[in-house]
């Protein structure tokens, strides 16, 4: 399907500046742990943190993305990280880098990344009309995947010869490489009319989480996909931890473990509009909302041994495949409900809420890993997610089924 040439600058955008952060996903610790010498708790402190600061600092910025043109906000937050980013090989030529820089340069990202989510969600519903939204959001998502797989390898080889921070300026250059790509967009632009100032600016703050509470499907999709989310990413360091301290898993095998199967994440996407146009969007979203909480529940069975690396190959595999599937539905889901002139307080809303979540989730199951151990934190995460399917939305919940056209 051919979605014109101004949503293929948005996408060439997005794919490079994807690609760049998972190229460089390994630098920043490498920085702060080979550069200045930071021990686990302050790597750690640094990835939460960002997160948290970040969430809090782009709470405000909803309404302030939804009554400005949405490309000059795109190419604003793309020129704010590439001139954070960019600012760590700086100060580390200079002799002047800090792990205070990094936090702030963590947070600065992290906030532009939110304000830049917003804006280029509620441009892609003025852009893409809504029967292709589903086949743009499965491209967005297929691409996430590609990524996520083949970046971290080549950012491990550009950290071999180049070191982590030429790396991280690889990074800062593919926001500006983005920044570009917006800016070639030759179509409209979409910004809500300024009328009159909202009675109190605390509504206006929380306009975006009204409008998601108030809508049935939206609220149940808001509360399954924050905690699905935030209890899958709370067991990302104590696999870690699992998998390179207690089982002694080489770092080729450790990559391997999680490159291969965000290839599912790929084909997935790729499955999704197929699968919507044959069975329809509640039961593809239904049934691959209860697989994607089910599977990460196999992690309580890893082991030693290259018999718990296929472990966690396959089961990754089947998690990242379901989710490959469900995440372009329930973004088109997402993005259907929510009125142009809400769309980038709703979707800001939405990002500071799942980074909020997932901050405070990392801290709590890394204490809970230090009571017990990080398997058995593994195990309860598991345990919990297998109840999150069912806030998912009803079918009488959702808009009735439309075409769906062939990817």
């Amino acid at each position: 399907m051919k979605l014109g040439s101004d949503f293929g600058w948005l996408w060439s955008a997005y794919a490079v500046s994807t690609y760049g952060t998972w190229i460089a996903f390994g630098a920043f610790p490498l920085v702060a742990v080979d550069v200045l010498h930071s021990s686990a708790f302050a790597v750690s402190l640094l990835e939460a943190a960002g997160l948290a600061v970040a969430a809090i600092v782009a709470f405000p910025l909803g309404p302030w993305i939804e009554r400005r043109a949405k490309r000059p906000v795109m190419i604003a937050m793309d020129l704010a990280r590439f001139l954070a980013m960019a600012s760590v090989p700086v100060a580390y030529f200079l002799g002047l880098l800090s792990y205070g820089q990094l936090l702030v340069v963590s947070v600065i990202s992290g906030t532009a990344s939110i304000a830049f989510t917003a804006a280029s969600g509620a441009y892609l519903k003025y852009l893409v009309r809504g029967d292709h939204l589903l086949a743009a959001n499965a491209r967005f998502e297929g691409t996430s995947w590609v990524a996520t797989a083949a970046g971290p390898p080549m950012g491990g080889a550009l950290i071999g010869l180049l070191g982590p921070v030429i790396t991280v300026m690889a990074d800062a250059l593919s926001y500006l490489l983005s920044a570009l790509g917006v800016l070639r967009i030759r179509g409209g632009d979409v910004a809500a009319p300024r009328g009159p100032a909202p009675r109190s600016r605390g509504a206006d703050l929380l306009g975006g989480w009204r409008f998601i509470l108030h809508d049935r499907a939206l609220r149940r999709l808001f509360l399954n996909s924050i905690l699905v989310s935030g209890l899958i990413m709370a067991t990302g360091p104590l696999l870690a931890v699992l998998l390179l301290e207690e089982y002694h898993f080489p770092a080729w095998q450790y990559g391997l473990a999680f490159g291969v199967p965000a290839l599912g994440g790929f084909v997935g996407a790729r499955l999704s509009v197929r699968l919507v146009k044959r069975y329809g969007r509640h039961r593809v979203m239904a049934v691959s909302g209860w697989l994607r909480s089910l599977f990460p529940l196999g992690l309580a069975f890893v082991h030693p041994g290259i018999t718990g690396l296929l472990t966690v190959i396959i089961v990754e595999g089947l998690l990242i495949t379901c989710m490959g599937i469900f995440n372009p539905i329930y973004a088109t889901e997402r993005l259907r409900r929510t009125p142009p002139d809400h769309a980038a307080r709703v979707l800001s809303a939405w990002s500071v809420s799942s980074k909020l979540v997932q901050a405070t989730l990392m801290v709590i199951w890394g204490i809970l890993a230090t009571l017990t151990s990080p398997l058995a934190a593994i195990t309860i995460s598991g345990v919990l997610l297998l109840a999150t399917p069912l806030l998912l939305p009803e079918r009488t919940h959702l808009f009735d089924p439309e075409d769906v056209p062939a990817a």
